[in-house]
């Protein structure tokens, strides 16, 4: 199926784990987690997750929760988009659906250096809600050891909500 017509977004429901696990598995960035974890993860964090459809087929989605200890703060899982979506402003649309609908002021997410297109994402939030993004390492080769590059934190905010809303 190719990629025409408005992409929509919607709440996810468990239902869309498999699609899920099939665009993060075509991804080079991403960390595959099982499909029974994608349909949990809609099932229990529906309210901070979102996808993204061209008609009933998912092309993409945001994994995120409410951090417990930081109750103004959505940190941002995972971000995908199937191929076929991609350059079409499908994740910035997600993220930003998603940000306004859980209305917290502050987004967190980790990053590896070679993920190019997520830290423009991220990047192009932050100057949209007229804010600024700063960058740590949080997790190195002590805690992910020499497989896996070092994840970076970012953390977005406060974020100027109103400047996302369309209408």
């Amino acid at each position: 199926m190719s990629a025409t017509g408005p992409t929509t977004t919607s709440i996810p429901t468990t239902a869309d784990g498999a699609a899920m696990w099939e665009i993060v598995s075509a991804s080079p960035f991403l960390d595959v987690n099982s499909r029974y974890a994608y349909a949990l993860w809609c099932r229990d964090f529906a309210a901070t997750s979102i996808v993204a459809r061209l008609g009933d087929r998912v092309v993409g989605f945001v994994t995120g929760y409410v951090r417990p200890d930081q109750p103004d703060t959505l940190f941002v899982w995972q971000v995908a988009v199937d191929e076929a979506a991609r350059g079409k402003r499908a994740a910035s649309t997600m993220l930003d659906d998603l940000v306004v609908r859980v209305g917290v002021p502050y987004l967190e997410t980790t990053v590896t250096d070679d993920n190019a297109a997520s830290l423009a994402m991220f990047a192009g939030l932050a100057k949209r809600t007229g804010t600024t993004m700063e960058r740590t390492e949080l997790f190195g080769e002590s805690e992910l050891g020499t497989e896996h590059d070092p994840e970076y934190f970012y953390r977005i905010g406060p974020m100027d909500l109103k400047t996302l809303t369309r209408g």
